[in-house]
């Protein structure tokens, strides 16, 4: 075999194997590429999951809402226990100061 022959021998190899490769790749492709119907599927997928999203940041406001709301009635709760505890305290010590009263013009007598 001459120079000639192993240079056409060699190109008609190196041609062969891009021909095969190609082929192999455009197969591939054609065998695995997404139809349009999973297409849409994916699309009404996303579609839903963005739904969802936006449900779920929804209901986190209206819960973050109903906290505050819960939060400031029990502040305010608090504050009318606490007014009404040292009402409380503020009655007894009366009633302690008016016994010892009654108690001191009842042993005067």
């Amino acid at each position: 075999m001459n120079r000639t022959e192993f240079i056409t021998v060699t190109a008609i190899i190196l041609f062969a194997a891009f021909v095969l490769g190609w082929f192999a790749s455009w197969l591939v492709h054609r065998l695995f590429r997404p139809t349009r119907a999973s297409m849409s599927e994916l699309d009404h997928m996303a579609q839903q999951l963005h739904d969802a999203e936006e449900a779920r940041d929804t209901a986190v406001a209206r819960l973050e809402e109903r906290e505050a709301d819960l939060a400031s009635r029990l502040a305010g709760a608090e504050e009318e226990l606490q007014a009404a505890m040292d009402g409380l305290r503020e009655s007894r010590v009366e009633v302690e100061e008016l016994r010892d009263y009654i108690e001191q013009k009842l042993a005067r007598r």
